[in-house]
């Protein structure tokens, strides 16, 4: 909501736990739920920007009204929910086709075309490479500086600098390659070359009814 002309795919989980007349009556109220969401942000935006022009020394609030007008003019996409099998293998790839469909699609992402310099995808098959090997620890945790040292030994990566690699790690992050936090300052130099167990560690931490299972234990 906060991300200007955001693409929301929502995805309904455990249908084996479902009857198959109850998936449709559950989309079609996790949709509505949806729409009337948006039509209460949209609401409740309009109420504070007329509050704020309303107040008696609106100057003070200029920065507030600006924000709040920039979140007015963020639109928002929402597609159709797609409801899966966690179980099912066949569903995970069908979820995986919606997706790459979705994706390019030049209207939902006009900027979907973008050609990259051939150094990305050398370093996207290298950081491949050092993931699987024998020596990567399961948690697949690395220094910033010492991943660098590691491409810089492939011939065709000799040159690679810090900067560049950095601007290929944003990419790499944002079509979840790798999660690398930059914006975190303890994190900034720390590169998670294995999505995969940040989700078992967030799974073993963040769980459902977390506070009732703690409280249960003498």
């Amino acid at each position: 909501m906060r991300v200007p002309n955001s693409v929301v795919l929502p995805v309904g989980t455990h249908v084996d736990c479902c009857r198959e007349e109850e998936v449709e009556e559950k989309r079609r109220d996790i949709m509505a739920k949806i729409t009337a969401m948006l039509v209460e942000r949209k609401s409740n935006l309009a109420h504070f920007i007329n509050n704020l022009e309303g107040s008696e020394e609106p100057e003070f609030y200029v920065d507030q009204w600006e924000r709040l007008k920039e979140m007015e003019n963020c639109t928002l996409t929402i597609l159709k929910l797609v409801a899966v099998n966690c179980m099912d293998h066949r569903d995970i790839k069908k979820l995986e086709e919606t997706i790459l469909e979705h994706v390019k699609n030049e209207e939902l992402f006009p900027e979907v075309v973008r050609v990259l310099p051939p150094v990305y995808r050398q370093v996207e098959v290298a950081i491949v490479d050092i993931a699987q090997s024998e020596e990567m620890a399961d948690h697949g945790m690395m220094d910033l500086q010492y991943l660098l040292s590691k491409l810089s030994q492939c011939k065709h990566l000799a040159n690679l600098g810090r900067e560049l690699l950095q601007d290929i790690l944003r990419y790499l992050h944002r079509i979840g390659l790798v999660v690398w936090y930059e914006e975190i300052k303890h994190l900034e130099s720390t590169v998670f070359l294995q999505p995969t167990f940040l989700i078992t560690m967030f799974k073993l931490l963040v769980r459902y009814r977390l506070v009732q299972q703690l409280e249960s234990i003498s």
